[in-house]
C-alpha cells in the first residue's frame, strides 16, 4: 500500500499515521483479536482512539509527552467517574467541556502520531499516576472560576489539574 505524502519545501515527504507494530497489550487483551479488544469493551468502542486522539492533539498538541498522557488521564477519570458521560468519545464531545470543534483537520502529522500513540497506551492500560485523579484541567493563561471549587493537585506544562473534592489540611 503505498503511503501518503504532503509537499515540504517542495520535497515530498510520506507520512504514515498508523500505530506501530509494537503498541502494547493490555493483560487483559485477546492477543488473537489485539490490543483494541480491552479498548472496545471499556473505552466505548472502536471509536475511541480516535476520540481521544483528537482531544489530546487539540488540547495539548504542544505540551510534552507528560502534559499529554495527563490530559488522556481526565478524559479516562472521567468516564470511569460516573459524573460524566460512560464513553471516551462522550466526555470529549461534551458539550462546553473542551476549547476545540468537532471535526477539525489535525494538519501536523507528527503530533497527530504522537497523540495517537498517547492515546492508544492510554488506552491500553497506561498507569495513570500523573493527576492524582483529575477530573478538570485548565490552560495557565486563564483562571475559570469553577477552579475554585475543586482541589488542585498538580501542574504540568501550561496546564494546572484538579479533582472534586476540598483540600481538608494544606500541610
Amino acid at each position: 500500500m503505498p503511503m501518503p505524502t504532503r509537499k515540504l519545501a517542495g520535497l515530498a515527504v510520506s507520512v504514515l499515521l498508523a500505530l506501530p507494530l509494537t503498541a502494547p497489550i493490555a493483560a487483559n487483551a485477546d492477543p488473537a483479536r489485539g490490543p483494541e479488544t480491552l479498548t472496545q469493551a471499556r473505552y466505548g468502542g472502536a471509536d475511541s482512539l480516535a476520540c481521544l486522539t483528537e482531544a489530546l492533539y487539540f488540547e495539548a498538541r504542544g505540551e510534552g509527552r507528560s502534559g499529554q498522557r495527563a490530559v488522556a488521564e481526565v478524559i479516562l477519570n472521567r468516564v470511569d467517574s460516573g459524573a460524566f458521560p460512560n464513553s471516551v468519545c462522550g466526555v470529549v464531545y461534551q458539550r462546553g467541556q473542551f476549547s476545540y470543534k468537532k471535526g477539525l483537520r489535525m494538519a501536523n502529522a507528527a503530533a497527530a502520531a504522537r497523540a495517537r500513540q498517547i492515546a492508544a497506551d492510554a488506552l491500553a492500560g497506561a498507569p495513570r499516576a500523573l493527576t492524582d485523579g483529575a477530573t478538570y484541567f485548565h490552560t495557565t493563561a486563564v483562571r475559570p472560576s469553577w477552579s475554585k471549587r475543586f482541589t488542585r493537585t498538580t501542574k504540568i506544562g501550561a496546564h494546572i489539574f484538579y479533582r472534586n473534592g476540598r483540600r481538608v489540611a494544606s500541610n
